[in-house]
């Protein structure tokens, strides 16, 4: 990544956001645009744009994001009933920002498919 994104803005404080869990090499912070009632995105310090970009050294760091996403989970009450966890991969996979992140979606019976497909027509 060259550029900054929004996400590496919040990791600087450049950008308020509802801090909601932070150590070394992650935030979590609330989704601006939530799609359930607690909708949390949890992303490394580390710059990786995409899941494609995960190399071998990133994985301690990807891994840490889901141990982070079962502590909010236990930490806030919801873990027994039940959350999605997602990480979206480039424009087909419905990524908008390219700094990876899992998010995390809870507080009410999550259906499947979580929203209608695009259809691309040829």
């Amino acid at each position: 990544m060259n550029q900054p994104t929004i996400f590496s803005k919040i990791i600087d404080r450049e950008i308020p956001a509802d801090i909601v869990y932070e150590d070394d090499d992650v935030l979590a912070f609330s989704d601006v645009n939530p799609q359930a009632p607690v909708h949390l995105l949890i992303i490394p310090k580390k710059p990786i744009a995409t899941v494609n970009d995960i190399t071998p050294e990133d994985e301690k760091v990807v891994g840490h994001l889901f141990t982070v996403a079962a502590k909010i989970a236990a930490d806030k009450g919801f873990a027994a009933d039940g959350y999605r966890v997602v990480m979206n991969c480039n424009d087909d996979g419905g990524q908008t920002v390219y700094h990876l992140h899992l998010h995390l979606l809870a507080g009410k019976p999550l259906g499947w498919p979580p929203y209608q497909e695009r259809i691309k027509r040829a």
